[in-house]
């Protein structure tokens, strides 16, 4: 029986001096939690956002981006029996927004107005930029009347300092008909990375146009591996006939700034 009040009477000790112990320590991490303030890097008190909105006096800066503009759209011949390829004219207004993903679709409709193909795809643009959207080899029954193009939603990314565009650039471009030898047309060029970056990745798009400046034949091609002030040449080959008549061809080059994997991490 004394056994039993003396162990009694241990554990409640204990327990007396776990729960000073733990006051103690509630008490120190009260007497010096920092305080919460508008300037803490964290979101807080009552605020909408980090250190802004709610009882901070700051507003929380909002993305007010103006919609992403389609310009001309078309379909040309792909070269391969029942295949089209698809172009649009996108163009980003706003100075200080990138799209880092906005998804679309593609409609290619017959003469009554159905649809008879379809494609979705997603893409990027960078701060007042226009470049042309592609997707190519698109299936169809017929021969498509009539085209689509819808954006369905943006990712708008806010460039808070100075933006500048990557400096790549394309020049001396020259397209060719082949007259012996295998393959109908070639389009090559020189590709020249100004910019202060590596780029593991750079697409250079072309398009040929006639002479009232519609595009009737599309092709690409993927850079790999390109070094800040390197040139680099490049060749794009038509392996088969499509109609008109090359007036002017139109050289587009991009790469995918807001992908980290865009750019090659250098090793000193």
């Amino acid at each position: 029986m004394e056994i039993e009040t003396a162990e009694r009477k241990k554990y409640i000790i204990i327990s007396v001096y776990a729960t000073l112990l733990l006051l103690i320590i509630f008490s120190l991490y009260f007497a010096f939690k920092p305080e919460e303030t508008c300037t803490d890097g964290k979101q807080n008190q009552n605020e909408r956002g980090i250190d802004c909105g709610g009882v901070c006096q700051k507003e929380c800066n909002t993305i007010i981006a103006q919609d992403l503009k389609i310009g001309k759209i078309g379909v040309v011949f792909s070269g391969i029996s029942g295949k089209y390829d698809f172009y649009a004219k996108v163009t980003n207004p706003n100075a200080v927004f990138g799209d880092k993903n906005f998804a679309y679709e593609i409609n290619l409709k017959d003469e009554a107005g159905s649809v008879i193909a379809t494609k979705k795809g997603s893409s990027f643009i960078l701060p007042g930029e226009e470049k042309y959207v592609v997707e190519t080899n698109i299936d169809a029954p017929s021969v498509p009347f009539s085209q689509e193009f819808k954006i369905f939603s943006s990712d708008w990314i806010r460039f808070e300092d100075y933006y500048e565009k990557p400096d790549i650039q394309i020049i001396n471009k020259n397209y060719s008909e082949i007259s012996d030898g295998i393959g109908f047309a070639n389009a090559q060029g020189l590709l020249r990375n100004r910019s202060p970056f590596d780029f593991g990745s750079i697409k250079i798009q072309i398009a040929l146009k006639d002479s009232a400046d519609n595009v009737i034949a599309l092709n690409s091609t993927e850079m790999k591996t390109i070094k800040a002030g390197e040139d680099r040449d490049f060749k794009i080959s038509w392996p088969s006939s499509f109609p008109g008549t090359v007036s002017t061809m139109e050289a587009q080059a991009e790469v995918n700034i807001f992908n980290s994997e865009a750019f090659l991490k250098r090793t000193y």
